[in-house]
């Protein structure tokens, strides 16, 4: 199943996301449509949230950017719970866009390497370092389940100019080939 990508304006966006445990209803089937999502909107991460659901859920799939990026040729990860544990390195700007706010891409400064705890689909507990596009995946999509998005990362004067665009976004002024939900008015 594939569900409608929440988009800016939506309050789930901006909430904290909950944890949840093996016993979560249809985990598994979330997962998995989650996947099927992300594939339809042409996306490489979703996080729960963007899906009109609350939990502490991300599914990543980094090889539609490994001409550019070969070390995401196979990251593929499902991070249940993530924590994370320590952000360092030099900050880089990189280009991101999001499923959420449509037809808007940005340079957000990261930092280049992170550690992060985490639950598998099978519930085993990891705990990782990444680095690069990986770690720069991770971070968006982790932002995600703080309510927190790419746009809020970029600069002030930034954020004055896209203030309009934004507002239109959120009110369904965009176009895409994915299913999209708007907040309720």
């Amino acid at each position: 199943m594939i569900y409608p990508v929440t988009i800016i304006g939506h309050p789930t966006l901006r909430k904290r996301a909950e944890e949840v445990d093996q016993n979560y209803p249809d985990l598994e089937k979330i997962i998995d449509n989650m996947f099927e999502t992300m594939y339809e909107s042409d996306g490489v991460g979703l996080a729960a949230p963007q899906i009109n659901k609350s939990i502490r859920v991300i599914v990543i799939d980094g090889a539609p950017m490994a001409e550019d990026d070969p070390d995401l040729k196979d990251f593929k990860k499902v991070l249940i719970n993530p924590e994370m544990v320590d952000e360092w390195g030099e900050e880089k700007l990189f280009n991101e866009g999001c499923l959420s706010i449509p037809n808007i891409r940005e340079d957000v400064n990261r930092p280049s390497e992170i550690k992060l705890k985490y639950y598998d689909r099978d519930f085993n507990l990891k705990e990782e370092e990444f680095k690069g596009t990986q770690a720069r995946i991770i971070q968006h999509e982790y932002d995600h389940l703080e309510g927190i998005l790419f746009t809020d990362r970029i600069s002030p004067l930034r954020k004055k100019i896209l203030k309009s665009k934004l507002l239109g976004i959120s009110k369904g002024k965009f176009k895409v080939s994915y299913r999209t939900v708007l907040g309720k008015k």
